[in-house]
């Protein structure tokens, strides 16, 4: 999962994108970089860290150009290594182009093989790099066909933004995996992950770019076509990110994030009531899930964490040791609201489950008399292969546990989790979402051998 932004024409195209990037910051907070097009030639920088660290007031200076494309990175291919930050720039036959990548490719190892024995040289251990190599093999002299010709190649999960001269160039996969949305600024196309970065431009939302369609922007002028393997294939939209990823000022998928979380809160509550003396949420995500939990139940809800936001989201960050300390310095109870207090604490999901374990001891150390711990959506038992960083079952704790065991580990007297015919009730299109994470059932075929390291093994 990666926050990606592309602006068609601006007279400060790479400071749009810079803006966009901040209401992205969500999605990646490993790295960050810009690239940016003045009719000559490309500017790009990029360096590790949020994007403001990233990229400082004198080095955006330097981004000239009316069309631009930006990347914040979590890492999900690759390790998190300055080598593999976006965009990822190449010169071939005097045309320099940069793409901007926000999923995770499936055939990676096939690509790889083929590109290696055909000579191909690879700069970095990220997929990402593979198409833009299969676009110096097949360039042509129709942009069309070109780069429908290598969108073919690929299979699994892609929302793409490209800068080839002063074009930009969208595409999203068939099964419309990750977020990719439209938008107009000052008359001229704006491309953007989620919506809550065209609001943070003050740019109009056109629409969503649909599963299996590529658009060809020149400032105000756009061509959409789909890709010929992309027809009546089945939609497979990750419901992760209604979970969990997604801003909830965000509308995604047809629908807005705040109002499907309130709404899996209130599923949950329907279907796993508990006594206590109030609701409260684990911050942020949890929040707005707890409001609808709170309201279908009839609890009040408190506050009963506050968060430091100078700290970042734990689940994105690339080693378990960073978790870890993120985890302790995050989130603070308070003693005056838990102590002797029965409490029901609503939250997005346990992955590994440190994360809930420190949580729980934390409002245990602070007086709470029982925890009773509700989850919006089913135990993830299942590896994700399209762009969530949990490549591998024995890092997911329901995999190898019960809840029961679950619920003893983390230590609430409680635990229950949304059943997945509760969460799908809520999602409008049901059928339309990915919950291999929870079911095991791939919409997509994954090879065996896929690894966040393949390309570095």
């Amino acid at each position: 999962m990666c926050g990606i932004i592309g602006v068609a024409k601006h007279k400060e195209a790479a400071k749009v994108a810079f803006l966009g990037l901040y209401a992205l910051q969500h999605r990646g907070e490993e790295a960050a970089g810009i690239a940016s097009y003045d009719g000559k030639k490309v500017h790009i920088i990029k360096n590790r860290g949020l994007i403001d660290d990233a990229i400082g007031e004198r080095e955006l200076d330097e981004l000239r150009g009316s069309a631009a494309i930006g990347h914040c990175r979590y890492s999900t291919t690759g390790s998190s290594n300055q080598a593999n930050i976006q965009p990822f720039l190449v010169t071939h036959r005097n045309l320099s182009f940069a793409i901007a990548h926000n999923g995770n490719l499936t055939n990676t190892a096939e690509l790889y093989q083929q590109l290696e024995d055909e000579g191909a040289v690879f700069q970095t251990t990220m997929d990402s790099e593979l198409i833009v190599h299969l676009l110096a093999r097949s360039r042509n002299g129709d942009m069309k066909k070109w780069f429908l010709e290598v969108l073919a190649q690929l299979k699994g999960a892609y929302s793409l933004i490209f800068l080839v001269g002063d074009m930009i160039v969208g595409a999203r996969d068939p099964q419309g995996f990750r977020p990719l949305c439209l938008g107009k600024l000052d008359g001229n196309y704006v491309l953007a992950s989620e919506s809550c970065s065209l609001d943070l431009l003050r740019a109009d939302f056109v629409r969503e770019i649909e599963p299996g369609e590529a658009v060809f922007i020149r400032g105000d002028h756009l061509e959409s076509v789909k890709l010929p393997h992309g027809k009546d294939q089945r939609k497979a939209y990750c419901i992760f990110e209604n979970i969990y990823f997604s801003r909830p000022d965000s509308d995604i998928f047809g629908d807005n994030v705040y109002q499907v979380r309130s709404r899996l809160g209130a599923q949950l509550a329907k279907e796993f009531p508990a006594k206590a003396d109030f609701v409260m949420a684990i911050p942020d995500s949890g929040n707005y899930a707890a409001l609808g939990y709170a309201k279908e139940i009839q609890l009040p809800l408190e506050v009963g964490m506050i968060r430091n936001h100078y700290v970042g989201r734990t689940f994105i960050q690339p080693t378990q040791v960073l978790r870890d300390f993120r985890v302790r310095v995050k989130l603070n109870p308070i003693r005056s609201v838990l102590n002797g207090k029965r409490v029901v604490v609503v939250d997005d999901s346990i992955v590994r489950g440190t994360t809930a374990k420190s949580r729980v001891d934390a409002l245990r150390r602070t007086g709470a008399k029982e925890i009773h711990m509700r989850i919006t959506c089913p135990p993830i038992k299942w590896p994700c292969f399209y762009g969530i960083d949990f490549p591998s079952k024995k890092e997911l704790i329901a995999s190898e546990k019960t809840v029961k065991e679950i619920a003893d580990f983390i230590g609430v007297d409680s635990l229950e989790y949304l059943s997945l015919p509760g969460l799908l009730s809520v999602m409008r299109g049901a059928g339309d979402f990915c919950h291999a994470c929870f079911s095991g059932k791939y919409p997509v075929d994954v090879p065996t051998n896929q690894s966040k390291y393949l390309l570095e093994s």
